[in-house]
């Protein structure tokens, strides 16, 4: 069972990008990132015709985020418990039944959080702070569950090419970083690196400056697995190549694979 997380940058814009990587790489369940539409907009039946159940969690023009899956969706439930007050569309979870049971799934897109000193970056230790408490108590239901997304954290230096160009930005503060150790001190585990400690492993490079070129990039999509799910863990991986097709995102995909 491969399970994916890919920060498209408007789905509108990315149908036919994603519609080829879900042909290449053929993923049971995709979580996406940055759709930018409201529900009624996303393009559910190009998705539907390519095989994948659609559930989304949309906001017009900024955040939102989906989950396709070949497999029926069940017990979908979006929005980050903690923070009534909270609209902005970045949370949606939803389970799969396989052979080997129920694997719950979430989609995520943590803030951003420049700059730093500002409210935004309050609201990112907040919403990380939420995270961590949810992910807390799902973990006693006992079963597999992953985390994937864009958390808008570079975890270690080895995570960017060039890690002194990040020392004053929200994602590579210690703060942020912290939070994100506090997520893997829980037992989730981070999926590449359990399958691969190399050095130039990116998901992002901005558009600006020729990053790409010059592979200037940064980790900061992540797949968190809790102990069940790190348990049935075969591999994981990240599509580079996805980033030097036409119109891309800046982000790529990342996946992992896991035995259902």
């Amino acid at each position: 069972m491969i399970v994916a997380t890919w920060n498209v940058n408007s789905v509108k814009i990315r149908v036919e990008n994603t519609l080829a990587w879900l042909k290449e790489r053929d993923p049971d369940v995709v979580c996406l990132q940055e759709i930018k539409c409201v529900d009624e907009a996303f393009p559910r039946e190009a998705f539907e015709s390519a095989g994948y159940n659609v559930a989304t969690h949309g906001q017009k023009t900024y955040n939102g985020v989906a989950i396709l899956s070949k497999l029926p969706l069940e017990d979908v439930t979006s929005r980050l418990p903690g923070d009534e007050a909270d609209e902005q569309a970045r949370y949606l979870e939803a389970v799969v039944s396989t052979a080997g049971g129920a694997v719950r799934i979430a989609s995520l897109y943590l803030p951003n959080g420049n700059p730093i000193g500002t409210e935004k970056f309050g609201y990112k230790l907040g919403w990380m702070d939420r995270l961590i408490r949810h992910a807390r108590d799902r973990l006693a239901l006992e079963e597999p569950f992953l985390l994937c997304g864009d958390y808008n954290v570079i975890p270690m230096p080895e995570d960017a090419k060039n890690p002194k160009d990040w020392v004053n930005d929200a994602l590579f503060q210690p703060e942020s970083r912290g939070r994100f150790r506090q997520l893997a001190a829980l037992g989730f585990t981070d999926a590449l690196r359990a399958c691969d400690d190399s050095g130039g492993l990116y998901s992002f490079w901005d558009y600006q400056a020729g990053a790409w070129q010059r592979n200037n990039g940064i980790r900061i999509d992540h797949l968190m697995l809790s102990p069940q799910a790190t348990d049935r863990l075969v591999t994981a991986g990240i599509d580079r190549h996805v980033r030097g097709w036409e119109k891309p995102s800046d982000h790529v995909p990342v996946w992992c694979e896991i035995r259902a």
